[in-house]
């Protein structure tokens, strides 16, 4: 059964993508691209991506029939889910073997508001760097990016803004500000700005004050934190510490994978975070 919001965190919209792989990592997200839809009276998409090679030989074609098969099974179990909270959806199951630039395409192609992910119980960086499909989506996606954890709470009542004061973290903050606005049952509103050494500390104020001038013209209250450190394991650390069910992050635009396997700041919040992780997009 679903939680109840008098209120979606997210606003109105109007075409919400839920990218699953048939896993109990999905669990989750499938709940909460169920919330969202029904909410928000919202299009709900359902895709799933077989990683296969396009020109897989025909000695795999039984497996690839099994793997199509418990597809279907998954999108039936998904189907009946949200037909208990009275959400139709559209289903969608393609083969590649570069599943993200398929969940890219249906993003474009519908128009796509969000996209919800699920993730993995990853204990390091080792797969992230590699460059995983979720990462991938958050770089390349236009649209905003939801990725929940397994078992992840879905309440929305402690959130918390990471920002850093550049252009790539406004998209973040309008995001937060928006919902702030909307959203009565939110009890707490941290917004955090991490300096990398003790120097840049008035800087990270600087942000935090800017922010907080933004907020109190529009009737909001802000918790603000500045802290000195890495900035994904100040945000991580600060997250778990207020006990948030949500974090909202920017991300900065890239044309390629090279930059990406890197390992971003938000995508290694996504990888270790306790909660789930909106990361909004300019």
């Amino acid at each position: 059964m679903l939680v109840e919001h008098k209120q979606h965190y997210m606003g109105d919209l109007k075409s919400v993508i839920l990218a699953t792989d048939s896993s109990k990592y999905s669990e989750g997200a499938i709940k909460e691209a169920i919330f969202i839809a029904k909410n928000c009276s919202a299009k709900l998409s359902v895709i799933q991506v077989l990683q296969v090679n396009p020109e897989f030989a025909t000695e795999g074609l039984e497996h690839v029939e099994q793997m199509e098969l418990n597809c279907r099974i998954h999108f039936d179990y998904i189907r009946d889910f949200s037909a208990h909270e009275n959400v139709e959806i559209e289903s969608v199951c393609r083969r590649t073997d570069k599943p993200h630039q398929i969940i890219i395409e249906e993003a474009i192609k519908r128009d796509a508001d969000v996209i919800v992910m699920g993730r993995r119980g990853w204990t390091g960086l080792k797969r992230l760097l590699m460059g995983s499909v979720t990462a991938k989506v958050i770089a390349l996606s236009p649209c905003k990016v939801l990725v929940v954890p397994a078992g992840a709470p879905i309440k929305s009542e402690i959130v918390m803004l990471a920002t850093d004061g550049t252009k790539y973290s406004k998209a973040a903050e309008n995001e937060s500000l928006s919902m702030a606005r909307r959203c009565t049952h939110i009890k707490k509103f941290f917004v955090l700005s991490v300096a990398l050494t003790n120097d840049k500390l008035p800087k990270a104020r600087e942000n935090i004050e800017r922010f907080e001038k933004d907020a109190q013209k529009q009737g909001l209250v802000i918790e603000p934190i500045t802290a000195v450190g890495k900035p994904h394991e100040v945000i991580l650390k600060i997250a778990k510490e207020k006990n948030c069910d949500l974090i909202i992050l920017g991300t900065y635009s890239r044309t390629g994978v090279k930059r990406l396997v890197m390992g971003s700041v938000s995508e290694k919040v996504v990888t270790h975070s306790l909660c789930s992780v909106l990361i909004a997009k300019s």
